[in-house]
């Protein structure tokens, strides 16, 4: 753990899709002038090191809240807090001054300053995390706190990353076979494939890697964190609606992100230059992690109509 004392530590959101979405936020309380710092999993270091300014406080997996509690405490003047999580936990203990959140049940006891802030359902995801520090009366427009990472890192012309697994659950995957007409497609007009894997789907990525030929190669994704550099190399990403376009857009990369029972309006990636593929249909979105039903939204959803929306971002 590294310990660095500063005006606000900041919780880390646990899920990646989620931490992607508080990035704007933690850069504009760093542009505001408070010293800020966020409390992460150690897993998370490399990508939260991404954010220029921001001190990074990180714990072991199986942490104690009391030891880390004791690391942080009289260091930090405020902290704030998304949901009742362990890292909430720890500023309380750590008897943080002003401990901020949400106003929300769970959280509220926690909390000595809970937030008014709410968000519309059908918002982004963003907007949660920014209404937050807007109470605050801190600025969150300006465009460069929604860019990329400026990892340096410049593509390899031609690089297309394809991710048909999903770590949000089989619902979320897109028929393999579909998966493998759009990388033969992408080998036909002269691109560079390769194939991401990533843990908790399916194992579609290697299926995928072993029928598009010996040199189309393949990598296991996790930990997430550290694939950072490889995504950036990559100008284009097709994936699965998961965690891997999301870091993926963090690390510049333009997506397309097939979506299922997830709504692409409210958990998209961040950034205009990316582009969202679904079939709607009438039970969705669920948001379910395994279908009860026929897996419609994914069946449904036509390779030439992914194809179109591939060949848009190729240029």
């Amino acid at each position: 753990m590294t310990t660095n004392s500063g005006g606000v530590l900041v919780a880390a959101p646990e899920r990646w899709d989620e931490a992607c979405f508080a990035v704007p936020t933690l850069r504009a309380l760093v542009a505001s002038g408070l010293g800020t710092g966020v409390l992460c999993a150690a897993g998370q270091r490399e990508f939260w090191e991404t954010v220029e300014g921001l001190a990074v406080i990180d714990f072991p997996l199986k942490a104690r809240a009391r030891g880390v509690a004791a690391e942080i405490s009289g260091n930090w003047e405020a902290s704030l807090a998304w949901e009742a999580s362990w890292a909430a936990e720890v500023f309380k203990i750590a008897t943080i001054p002003r401990r901020l959140g949400a106003d929300e049940r769970k959280l509220a006891r926690l909390l000595t300053h809970p937030l008014g802030f709410s968000t519309g359902p059908l918002e982004h995801r963003v907007r949660h995390y920014l209404a937050a520090v807007e109470e605050m009366g801190i600025e969150t427009g300006r465009a460069e706190f929604f860019a990329p990472a400026a990892l340096g890192i410049k593509p390899v012309p031609g690089a297309v990353l394809l991710c048909p697994d999903s770590d949000f659950g089989p619902s979320h995957e897109w028929p393999v076979e579909r998966w493998v007409e759009i990388g033969r497609k992408l080998i036909e007009v002269g691109r560079r494939v390769k194939v991401a894997s990533v843990d908790g789907g399916r194992g579609l990525g290697r299926f995928l890697a072993g029928n598009l030929g010996e040199n189309v190669e393949i990598f296991q994704a996790p930990p997430l964190a550290g694939a950072l550099p490889l995504l950036a190399l990559h100008g284009l990403v097709i994936a699965a609606d998961g965690s891997l376009p999301h870091l993926a857009a963090h690390a510049g990369a333009t997506c397309v992100t097939l979506f299922g029972p997830n709504d692409p309006a409210w958990k998209r990636p961040l950034g205009r230059r990316h582009a969202v593929v679904r079939r709607h249909v009438e039970c969705a979105p669920c948001l379910l992690a395994k279908c009860p039903l026929d897996m419609r939204c994914q069946n449904e959803l036509e390779t030439d109509r992914v194809w179109q929306a591939v060949r848009e971002k190729l240029g």
